[in-house]
């Protein structure tokens, strides 16, 4: 049995030596096989494997050339015993660049197949072919992963700088935060700048540029094996997972709608903070850099260029968005309007890019979205300024607490956040409805001629001043109400004028506010001082100021009352508080014109009756000039007991 096998073998190799010698021709090689099998009947045996040897040596060269490339594709096979398969492409420059040409020797030879209609040779090529593919699906994903640029802290808070997005905290209830909002406002000011827009772009390099040229040189073999669909997955897939990264690094948590409306609101404020922040980092710089690298990888085509960046970006958008949607439904409460109205103005300056982000039909949900959820919260911030001037109306009903006829911290707080929204007037103005009935504090020429965040703003204005009047009621001293609104209406007029508020308001608002501070210290000067005037008069002493009918001990009791009266005015209204010192300066030279001369002349006129009276000190306690310094020490908010007179009429 033996030899009769090893007889063939030989009778093979001589008939597989005389093919090789006919050369390449294969109508000689089929007839030789012919003329062979009828010699010897062990021929016949073996004739369909010569069959397949002289087909073989009719296409050697494109078997030859598809051996040769399918030898290089297969020393990078993962499933191979072949330790080229675990090498890093990136550490083989020329082992790679072999690779891609195996790999583009390999793509000519399937289009050269498929003009000749070679079945069989087809599918092997098509086989070398996806094993490539696998192995540049590995390597793309590799080189894309490996040579991300991390965007860490300290580049973070670089851009935010860049940006200027720095924004301070505004805690607390409508007592709480009178200064803070005022705070606020300062800061705000200084980074707000212009308009808000994104203006240029921060462009930042997301992947070493020095593997681009890799990147780009693995996506055009795939897209030209039709394996685009892979190469995108695996693109999409590894720049999802570092935008979503780049989130966490800017702070910004996944949370769902739920964990949003639990958050306790000093908390959510800073998370707030870090999205309008972000929102303007992922526009300005993420967005355009990965837009930038698509364009670099897959320049050669627009339709995967758009269909890549649309799934490596839509699910940071969609993250952001959704906390947005979170704070758009979420509770409506006067110390978000800001914040809220903040995170508006981000997502309303950021629509023009992201229309041009995601223009194309797979991203367009992303941008239609985004729309949605600026109309809520514009809807949000219309409920939270509602619900600040419901809040200013029901504080009236409050229990004043002492505080010696001061600026009420409302007014602090109304008047400091009126100034902040000031800032945001273009956006109320899209925001607030038109021709707002009910308006109150102004004519309906003056309404007519305002915008609607002006319309508005008077509205607020107007309860506050309604919630001023019934504050100053629980005062039971008149002389007290009349301070405490003249205290509060004159910081309403310094707040309006030295902001835009003024041009909203207009100068005749203004001139009606300064008589209503007039009144209020003529209606002071009436409470406070008639009584003391009236100890002055000359009436009920007798003798029409002649010495010899005067009534000593009706003398004596007048000056004795008019230094009581004096002295609990002083007791009293030291305590009081005017924190405006124009406004204290003008109160205190009124009183004097109006009780100094009076005591001057009241005391020239019956001074002398008493000089023989024993202990005429007692009545006759004070001079003009020692009245005039006493008054110096009115509404300073420090109470004062006149224990001895600074100087004495000697008896």
């Amino acid at each position: 049995m033996a030899a009769t096998i090893d007889g063939d073998e030989r009778v093979m190799a001589a008939a597989q030596q005389i093919l090789k010698s006919l050369g390449t021709r294969k109508d000689d090689t089929e007839d030789m096989i012919f003329i062979l099998s009828s010699f010897d009947n062990r021929l016949s045996a073996i004739t369909d494997l010569l069959s397949k040897d002289s087909g073989a040596a009719g296409l050697s060269k494109t078997e030859e050339q598809l051996e040769a490339a399918e030898k290089v594709v297969r020393r990078w096979d993962s499933n191979s015993d072949n330790p080229h398969h675990c090498s890093s492409w990136e550490d083989s420059p020329d082992e790679a660049a072999e690779f891609l040409s195996a790999v583009d020797e390999i793509l000519r030879l399937t289009e050269d197949l498929t003009l000749t209609s070679d079945g069989e040779i087809m599918d092997r090529a098509e086989s070398v072919l996806q094993l490539a593919m696998s192995r540049l699906e590995d390597e793309f994903r590799h080189i894309l992963i490996r040579n991300t640029v991390p965007l860490e802290a300290g580049r973070v808070y670089g851009l935010i700088r860049r940006l200027s997005l720095s924004f301070t905290s505004n805690d607390g209830d409508i007592e709480e935060l009178e200064g803070s909002v005022e705070d606020e406002h300062e800061s705000y000011s200084e980074v707000r700048g212009g308009s808000g827009s994104f203006g240029d772009n921060l462009f930042m390099d997301l992947v070493n540029p020095d593997a681009i040229a890799d990147l780009k040189e693995i996506a055009d073999r795939m897209i030209k094996s039709r394996y685009e669909k892979e190469c995108c997955q695996v693109y999409s897939s590894v720049r999802r997972d570092v935008l979503q990264e780049c989130l966490s690094i800017l702070g910004i948590e996944k949370l769902s709608i739920e964990e949003v409306q639990k958050i306790e609101w000093r908390f959510l404020d800073e998370k707030m903070k870090k999205w309008i922040q972000a929102v303007k980092i992922v526009i300005r710089v993420l967005f355009p850099g990965e837009k930038r690298l698509c364009e670099q990888v897959f320049g050669g085509s627009e339709l995967i260029r758009d269909v890549c960046f649309t799934e490596g970006a839509k699910g940071c958008m969609m993250q952001l968005l959704n906390f947005g949607e979170a704070i758009a439904i979420g509770q409506r409460s006067p110390e978000r309007l800001s914040r809220i109205l903040d995170m508006y103005e981000a997502l309303d300056d950021a629509l023009p890019e992201l229309q041009a982000f995601f223009s194309d039909d797979s991203g367009d949900f992303v941008y239609s979205e985004a729309r949605g959820i600026l109309a809520r919260l514009g809807e949000a911030a219309k409920g939270a300024f509602a619900e600040l001037q419901n809040a200013v109306q029901s504080e009236a009903s409050r229990k004043q607490k002492p505080n010696q006829g001061e600026i009420h911290p409302v007014t602090r707080y109304v008047m400091n956040y009126m100034k902040l929204l000031v800032d945001y007037s273009d956006s109320l103005n899209q925001i607030l409805e038109d021709g707002e009935d009910g308006v109150e504090g102004g004519d309906n020429n003056q309404l007519a001629s305002m915008s609607p965040v002006g319309r508005s703003l008077l509205s607020l204005i107007s309860s506050l001043e309604s919630n001023l009047e019934e504050k100053s009621k629980l005062y039971e001293d008149g002389a007290m109400q009349n301070i405490f609104l003249m205290n509060n209406i004159l910081y309403i007029v310094q707040k309006v004028k030295d902001s835009e508020l003024g041009k909203l308001l207009g100068d005749q608002w203004v001139r009606k506010r300064r008589g209503q501070i007039r009144q209020y210290s003529t209606g002071y000067l009436r409470a406070s001082w008639s009584k003391v005037l009236s100890c002055l008069k000359d009436e009920g002493i007798g003798g029409g100021g002649s010495s010899s009918n005067v009534s000593k001990p009706a003398l004596k009791e007048r000056f004795k009352n008019f230094n009581l009266c004096f002295e609990e005015i002083y007791r009293t209204q030291t305590a009081w508080k005017v924190p405006d010192p124009q406004l204290r300066e003008e109160l205190r030279i009124l009183i004097s014109e109006k009780v100094i001369p009076a005591y001057r002349a009241f005391l020239g006129r019956f001074g002398n009756h008493l000089d023989s009276v024993k202990h005429a000190g007692k009545y006759i306690k004070y001079t003009a000039e020692d009245l005039e310094d006493y008054l110096l020490d009115l509404f300073e908010g420090s109470p004062g007991v006149i224990h001895n007179p600074r100087r004495k009429i000697s008896t």
